[in-house]
């Protein structure tokens, strides 16, 4: 493992590494195949949640281009971005965050119907998320040993589609330390800081538009 010996050291160490010049040793032959890397679902929620009976549907995140595809960006400054050689995602980040955030609500088994909005199903509720947060980076103020940080950022907009009104709106963050500079170390802290966002993001979702749905009239199943 590439250890770091003060910020500014950091930060040359990391454009060495996206440049193939040292470090990330598995990465650096511009010969290898590329590494392919995806992320998991949560599929362990608080069980008190409320059972939400109304359709959800979950649109494509939205993402600045520097996220906007299937490369694992790494910041060596926060004015920098870069990326990991050889390893790229298996789709699009805001492909792959909008599949596992759907598979993670049905995971939860409390929602009786939820789809992704190419599908143009009707929707009861719309989740729109913005993924502000979507890196690899080298930690403000890092010190010798310090390694990579992966930090993952969702804001998430829950729309009432009847009435076309956002009804709540959370920003949900995570901060997790790679085990080492490794591309499979940082890929694995990427799906720990994402499964942790999509866990709080999906309860406090399903809280929301249960809530919602207890204001309509008594006709409803609530």
């Amino acid at each position: 493992m590439t250890r770091f010996p003060s910020t500014l050291a950091i930060s040359l160490v990391v454009t060495g590494l996206l440049t193939g010049c040292t470090g990330l040793s598995t990465l650096t032959s511009a010969t290898a195949p590329t590494d392919l890397y995806t992320l998991t679902p949560k599929s362990t929620f608080d069980p008190s949640l409320p059972r939400l009976k109304n359709q959800i549907v979950i649109g494509e995140p939205t993402a600045t281009a520097a996220v906007s595809n299937d490369r694992i960006a790494v910041q060596p400054s926060p004015l920098q971005v870069e990326y990991l050689p050889g390893a790229r995602w298996v789709d699009r980040a805001p492909v792959i965050v909008q599949a596992l955030l759907l598979e993670s609500f049905e995971n939860s088994g409390k929602v009786d119907a939820v789809g992704r909005s190419a599908v143009s199903l009707r929707a009861d509720y719309l989740v729109v998320t913005d993924i502000r947060e979507f890196q690899a980076r080298v930690p403000p103020e890092a010190l010798e040993n310090d390694r990579l940080q992966v930090q993952v950022r969702l804001n998430i907009k829950v729309v009432n589609a009847d009435l076309d009104r956002i009804i709540a709106s959370r920003s949900f963050e995570e901060i997790v330390e790679a085990q080492s500079d490794a591309a499979p170390d940082i890929a694995e802290a990427f799906d720990e800081a994402l499964g942790d966002v999509m866990r709080d993001a999906v309860e406090w979702s399903i809280r929301s538009m249960h809530a919602d749905a207890r204001k309509r009239p008594a006709t409803s199943d609530y």
